[in-house]
């Protein structure tokens, strides 16, 4: 690595700084992040377990339910244990190439998480909305097109920006990156060229994504609503309600701090970094603890089998 006075050429090594402005107290930052982490381990593992051991439960919603605990797992091991080794043991150095790989990790899967949502959103609809037809259009072929249809996708549009770092950028203000994980705006900053491509290419995927899949979601369950308040029966009403408003709150809480992190990485100069810092570090670490709860404690059939697992 040759170092003029104002830049770094090629750094092997970058440096992870934590959450800026919140040093002296990002030990204690760490406990809570851990707990986050290890329940979502567990819980999401446990959510695994009976979804594969249980056959009943080998049906469209609950299989992907279980990609999503796969997500939700990998995302978390991607970040938590570099984070909890920046805080706690004071080892903020990485590779640049981990670097990479880690933030690779980390849109891939949260791409993969938001076409998830939207598959979970259409099974829904279509099994409210048309119900006699869902087993015919719902099937298990169908089911692994789609599982195979978003991981595609999520690679294909988050590669390029990987190669966009790699292949144009040789030299970078500093190897400090101002955040607790690699993040593609954090490591875009670093650069010392221009970084335009970089930029217009970030907004391009989180707009294709993200925009893409919220609109779809919201358009199915607004069909959802006005199928469930046109049921005859009030308790077909409330069940159908109750199932759906589950999965609302799941994907309102993700996208919320997934707009928010991205806006003020972009746009945000007047809030505190570790404001910032903070919402980016939740977003990926709120949702894989929330949906073992959420889906666990809100569906009846993998509520049964974690209590007869935990009699047994």
């Amino acid at each position: 690595m040759s170092i003029s006075n104002i830049t770094v050429f090629l750094p092997s090594v970058l440096t992870l700084i934590g959450i800026p402005g919140l040093e002296s107290v990002q030990c204690w930052i760490g406990i809570p992040f851990c707990a986050m982490y290890l329940f979502a381990l567990i819980g999401n593992s446990v959510l695994l377990l009976i979804i594969i051991s249980e056959r009943s439960l080998h049906q469209p919603m609950y299989i992907f339910l279980g990609m999503l605990g796969v997500t939700d797992i990998v995302l978390g091991t991607s970040i938590v244990p570099k984070m909890l080794g920046i805080f706690w043991f004071h080892v903020p150095e990485i590779y640049f190439d981990s670097c990479l790989l880690q933030m690779g990790f980390i849109h891939i899967f949260e791409c993969i998480e938001s076409g998830i949502l939207l598959a979970m959103a259409l099974d829904r609809y279509v099994a409210i909305c048309y119900p006699l037809r869902y087993t015919a259009i719902f099937t298990h072929q169908l089911v692994t097109q789609i599982g195979a249809v978003v991981t595609f996708r999520a690679a294909i549009l988050v590669a390029p920006s990987l190669v966009l770092i790699k292949c144009r950028f040789q030299f970078y203000h500093t190897t400090i990156i101002s955040h607790s994980y690699c993040e593609h705006m954090a490591i875009v900053k670093l650069a010392a060229e221009n970084v335009q491509v970089n930029k217009i290419y970030g907004l391009f995927v989180a707009f294709a994504v993200a925009g893409f899949d919220l609109i779809f979601i919201t358009l199915s369950y607004i069909q959802i609503f006005i199928t469930v308040f046109r049921l005859p029966q009030k308790e077909a009403r409330w069940k159908a309600f109750n199932t759906c408003i589950a999965h609302i709150c799941v994907f309102l809480q993700l996208y919320f701090l997934a707009f928010f992190s991205f806006f003020t990485h972009r746009f945000g100069a007047h809030v505190p970094p570790y404001i910032h810092i903070l919402f980016s570090s939740l977003y990926l670490l709120v949702p894989p603890f929330l949906n073992p709860l959420v889906y666990g404690a809100k569906t009846k059939q993998i509520r049964i089998h974690v209590v007869k697992m935990l009699c047994s």
